[in-house]
């Protein structure tokens, strides 16, 4: 798997593409020929138009596959937009592209940098390129909206008084992705939900979940938020995440995965949800999550119910101890494939990184420069390293050890960090929490 930025491209297997954005967005598709405008109207895959020889539009998804395309076209764009148009991209997660294969193999991921006042990203493309295909990270933006993007592509698009018949409506307000059945009436509740997850993990050869308090309480909290805004968030409107939620009730966690789902009026119809796809169904079968939380609430205006559930894994001091020794294992490696020596575990380190994780994740920043104008070089001091050079990578959202490190070695600061000759010494911290959920930070010292 690649971990791209802006620019980097991939080749692509044959056979069809699943193109996943989670999160309070709308996906488009604009489907061109080496021209770089569309063939017509229906070369435009939005929600009101979800289909196009090749290319379908599901929830949270596009699938692609590239030998039923039109005759002629060469290249796909995904478009990204807010589920809700009247709230900026950049008071919302970042969308998080993860392009998956035939096999269901992730081949490539990709979080462009944070909008500010951008409306629309462009934020990918898979091109033909000879005989072959390949995918490019895009992370452009657009100010003017969704249909100033289809402009553009020379897509006819219908204003809100058109003087002539239209021939694609953009709709006003665009409908939140997710949604996953007939609307239901009445209050819902998960009653019974751990006998059915814990049924269906048995089943797959999972060990159970237990459902903590904490993780359900967050889950109801969450839901109820999403059904006050009538959409999907990971956010709330005042920048609570689903995350900080967890960890104000006192719940520490090292791993934790999160469903957000509209639609569904029974916990059985949410655990069908969770078994679509292989991407879905990864919670409900990781062995690593030990604890679970679900939640729901119901949209007094429409009726829609909103359901919320969270996967951790709980804290400990050994997870943490074997969770960071993977990645300093893990980065170790790459330096060894380099001929590189290894680097020594440093606790002094380690634990300025800790520390550093933990503030992020508790403030709400991200910033090699703490609020309060510390560099690395400070952080290091302050814990007791005397090293003579310092250096340092951070990241986050990242899930699990592997995620992190392979998306740093796919970034050259990161990647020249981890393979610097001249560092001897190395701490790694992890942190749970926040706006993004995980904070992570290599600590580089030089003897």
């Amino acid at each position: 798997m690649s971990e791209l930025v802006p620019g980097g491209n991939q080749s692509l297997p044959d056979g069809v593409l699943t193109i996943g954005v989670p999160g309070p967005f709308d996906l488009s598709v604009l489907i061109t020929d080496d021209t770089g405008k569309v063939g017509g109207d229906t070369d435009f895959v939005f929600y009101n138009q979800p289909s196009a020889p090749g290319t379908r539009l599901g929830d949270e998804v596009i699938t692609v596959d590239p030998g039923r395309l039109r005759a002629g076209a060469s290249r796909l764009t995904v478009v990204v937009s807010p589920a809700d148009p009247a709230v900026p991209l950049g008071r919302l997660p970042v969308p998080s592209l993860r392009l998956t294969g035939p096999g269901g193999e992730v081949l490539a991921r990709f979080t462009p940098p944070r909008p500010e006042r951008e409306t629309v990203l462009l934020l990918a493309e898979i091109y033909r390129r000879g005989t072959g295909w390949k995918v490019r990270a895009l992370g452009q933006g657009y100010a003017d909206g969704l249909a100033g993007v289809a402009r553009d592509f020379g897509v006819d698009v219908a204003d809100d008084d058109p003087p002539h018949a239209p021939t694609v409506q953009l709709p006003a307000a665009v409908p939140g992705a997710r949604r996953s059945g007939p609307r239901p009436s009445g209050s819902q509740r998960a009653d019974g939900f751990g006998a059915l997850v814990n049924a269906e993990r048995a089943r797959a050869g999972v060990p159970a979940v237990a459902i903590d308090g904490r993780l359900a309480s967050a889950a109801e909290a969450h839901a109820g938020t999403m059904a006050a805004q009538g959409r999907l968030s990971v956010e709330s409107p005042d920048g609570v995440s689903v995350f900080q939620r967890v960890t104000t009730r006192g719940y520490a966690y090292l791993g934790i995965a999160e469903h957000l789902v509209s639609g569904p009026r029974t916990p059985a119809e949410f655990l069908a949800y969770c078994q679509e796809d292989a991407h879905t169904r990864g919670p409900l079968r990781d062995a690593s999550f030990t604890e679970a939380g679900i939640g729901s609430a119901t949209d007094g205006r429409t009726g829609e119910v909103y359901w919320t559930a969270l996967w951790a894994r709980p804290f400990s001091e050994d997870g943490l101890h074997r969770t960071v020794s993977e990645v300093v294992a893990l980065t170790n490696g790459r330096r060894v494939t380099a001929g590189l020596r290894p680097l020594a575990d440093d606790t002094r380190l380690a634990s300025a990184a800790r520390a550093y994780c933990a503030d992020m994740a508790a403030r709400g920043f991200y910033s090699h420069t703490s609020p309060e104008g510390l560099e690395p070089w400070d952080r290091a001091r302050a814990a007791g390293a005397g090293h003579r050079g310092i250096g340092e990578n951070i990241a986050c959202g990242q899930r699990t050890a592997a995620e992190v490190v392979e998306g740093w070695m796919n970034s050259p600061g990161h990647r020249a960090n981890i393979l610097k000759p001249d560092f001897t010494h190395l701490g790694v911290g992890f942190a749970g929490g926040g706006r993004a959920g995980t904070y992570w930070t290599q600590l580089f010292g030089l003897a």
